[in-house]
Parts: C-alpha cells; structure tokens; sequence
C-alpha cells in the first residue's frame, strides 16, 4: 500500500481541510456525528479528501459500504449490489468514484433505488455536476463543493507523513527544509495524494537524510506540470483565463497560460483555433492585421509541429494580446441576429433578387437596382434591407 493510502484519515480528527463542511456545527460533521444518511454528490479537484470522506461516513453510520470507480464497473456490478440491499436489514451506502464517467443508462439504472431510499448513494467528481450528472439523479442528491487543500493543511499532512513510523516514512528519519516544503505542496497542485507520492518516492528512493529541493525537482520532472484533463473543468478554465488575459491586453499573464496549457500537453492546433476566433470577435476590425496572424499561426503550426510550433504560438499571443481591441464585429452581428429573430420572414425586396428569366424580370425582380462602374446599388434612395427593418443600423 502507498503512502497516500496507509495515511487515510480514520476519524474528523485526522482530517484535514474542508473547515466549511466538517468544522464545528458544519453541515457534514453533524451528519457523520448523529449518524445521519442522505445521498449526495462530493464535489472537488483531486485529493482534495472526497473518498476519505465517504468511508467516515459509512464507517460511522453502520452500514453496509460498497466502493467502486465508475471507470471499471457498470450495470451489472450495480444489480449485484441492488440485490444484496434487498435482503440486507443494514443500510446500503454505494459510493461511485468518477460518477460523471458514467453514461445516462448507467445513472438511469441507479435512480429509482436511490429515489426509494433503498441506496443511499455517495457520488464523487471532479467534474461540474450540473453538466456530468443527470437531473433526476441530481434533484435527489446534495451536492457538496470540496475545495483544495492549503498550504497551511497540506503542510500538517506532510508533517505526519515524515513523523508517523507505523503508517509514515518515520522510520527514514528524513528531513525537509522549509523552502523544500514549499516547493513540494506547490509543485502538487494543490492535491495532498499527489504530495504524499512524491515524499514517498523522494524518501525511499534517494540517499542522505535530507530531501533537498534538488530530489523534489527530480522526482516531479517525469510528470506533467499540473493537474489537467483535456475533458475536465480544468481544460476549460485554463483555455477561459487564456482568452481573458489576451482579451484585457495582459501579454504576461496569456503567455503563463498559453505555456501552461503546452507543458500540459494540450493540442496547439485547439490553443490556434481560440485565437483565429479571439481575433475575428475581439480584435476585429481594430487590427485588420489580426485575423491575418492568427489563420497564419495555425497554418504554420501544421507546417512546423512541436516543440517548434510553441514559438509560433507565443509570437501570436503576444501579437494578439497587444493589439487595440473592438467588439464592433461580434456586436454588430449580434445586433443582425436579434433582428432576424425578430423579424424571421420578411420579403426580400425586389430590387435585389435574382432575375434570371424574363419573368422574374417582368415581376419586377431586380428592377432599379444598378451596378456600374459609377455606381452600385438600388436606384431612388431604396433600401437594401427589408420595409419594415429599413434604416437599422447593426454595425457601429
């Protein structure tokens, strides 16, 4: 067993974090406190204690516990527990790690059990539930947000794993400086199964007594630099923080995130995509020039690939991040929209449709309207846009 695993909390007591959920008189520690049960759904970035906290649920309401990741079980592993539930006198906790990974028909096949109280179902996601979890299942849960750890909490956890010799890494007798403490919980992003994995590697895995900054950079230069699911919250966040930054002229800023989003191993051709859009919506007519580099970037992108290709990116966003911006494209068509919603039907007038018969010509289509080198357009001051729209004015 990992170190993350022998340090699970057995009590509040050794659980750190989430005061707004288990601190005193908070909502979860009286439920586990008058061992209570209702269904809900634990919300939160990665070790943030979720599925800590379902087993004290279950450890302190006598009940049956079933735990399984919605990634390796489906339907028939619920039948199986839905059927036990049945003969069973003790209440039946199912908890599903990952339940946004499971499809509508699984969710479905859960619903009537958890809506008859025979499952009491404890779901847990890093993903946002409103857009993972269908509504019917939602309505009967509640949903609790977890929040990642601080420093401060993350710091305990460390303390305990270096000190604890019957659970911990007490019997190495390693050290860690305050500087090398800091740059371990920073480097874990937040997520404390994250932070202990890499202690125990750094531990077991390095000689001396002291795990010194240099043995933290190690052990974290094999994985990713965050934490980032190119289906998750995370992914859209990032990508979001991105276009808001280029958007308020802050190049520092878009360049972190556009570098973050890279060491990540997010798809430069998608980062391409964003800016052809950032530029036609918020630069538009301000830099005509803009358009022109953003298509160009992702045309070179394909040409050249990576590592070579984050160049081109960063050339682009600094481009587009210290260009003048408008909003005149995306409101003007905005304002045209409106009006074709309000307006869904109207004639076209008949000086500008096409003519290409002689009936046509003799209905009148296309009548009065001239194009010649002196002049393009309906003759007499007519409209090019319908009667009963004519004079709008959509672009400014």
């Amino acid at each position: 067993m990992n170190l993350a695993y022998r340090l699970r909390p057995q009590n509040l007591k050794e659980f750190f974090g989430q005061e707004h959920l288990v601190g005193p008189e908070k909502i979860l520690r009286k439920m586990i406190e008058g061992k209570t049960l209702f269904s809900m759904i634990l919300w939160g970035p990665p070790g943030s204690g979720k599925t800590t906290l379902a087993h004290l649920i279950a450890k302190n309401s006598n009940s049956e516990f079933y735990a399984f990741s919605a990634v390796q079980t489906g339907k028939e592993d619920l039948k199986k527990i839905i059927a036990f539930a049945k003969t069973n006198k003790r209440k039946t906790i199912l908890f599903i790690d990952e339940i946004h990974r499971w499809n509508k028909a699984q969710q479905d096949s859960l619903l009537p059990h958890v809506e008859n109280g025979l499952i009491t179902l404890i779901g847990a996601t890093t993903e946002n539930p409103s857009f993972e979890v269908i509504s019917p299942l939602l309505s009967r849960c509640r949903i609790f947000v977890l929040k990642g750890l601080d420093e401060e909490n993350l710091e305990k956890i460390l303390n305990i794993a270096l000190k604890n010799k019957e659970k911990g890494l007490g019997k190495y007798k390693k050290t860690v400086k305050k500087k090398g403490k800091e740059l371990l919980i920073r480097l874990s992003g937040q997520d404390a199964r994250i932070m202990l994995n890499a202690l125990e590697i750094a531990a077991t895995g390095f000689q001396g007594k002291e795990i010194t900054e240099e043995i933290i950079k190690e052990v974290f230069q094999t994985r990713s630099a965050g934490l980032y699911d190119k289906k998750a919250d995370e992914h859209y966040n990032i990508i979001s923080a991105y276009i808001k930054s280029m958007r308020g002229s802050d190049p520092d800023a878009a360049l972190y995130y556009l570098a973050r989003m890279l060491e990540n191993g997010e798809d430069p051709k998608f980062i391409a995509r964003r800016m052809i859009i950032f530029a036609s919506e918020d630069i538009g007519l301000a830099d005509r020039g803009a358009l022109i580099q953003a298509n160009a970037a992702f045309e070179a992108i394909h040409k050249i690939g990576m590592p070579e290709a984050q160049l081109i990116l960063a050339y682009s966003t600094l481009y587009l991040s210290t260009a003048k911006k408008s909003r005149a494209v995306a409101n003007a068509l905005e304002l045209a929209k409106n009006a074709v919603y309000e307006f869904p039907n109207e004639s076209i007038p008949l000086h500008l449709r096409n003519a290409p018969t002689k009936l046509m010509k003799n209905l009148g289509y296309a009548k009065n309207y001239t194009w010649s080198d002196k002049y393009v357009g309906p003759v007499n001051n007519e409209s090019f846009l319908p009667e009963r729209i004519k004079g709008r004015k959509f672009f400014k």
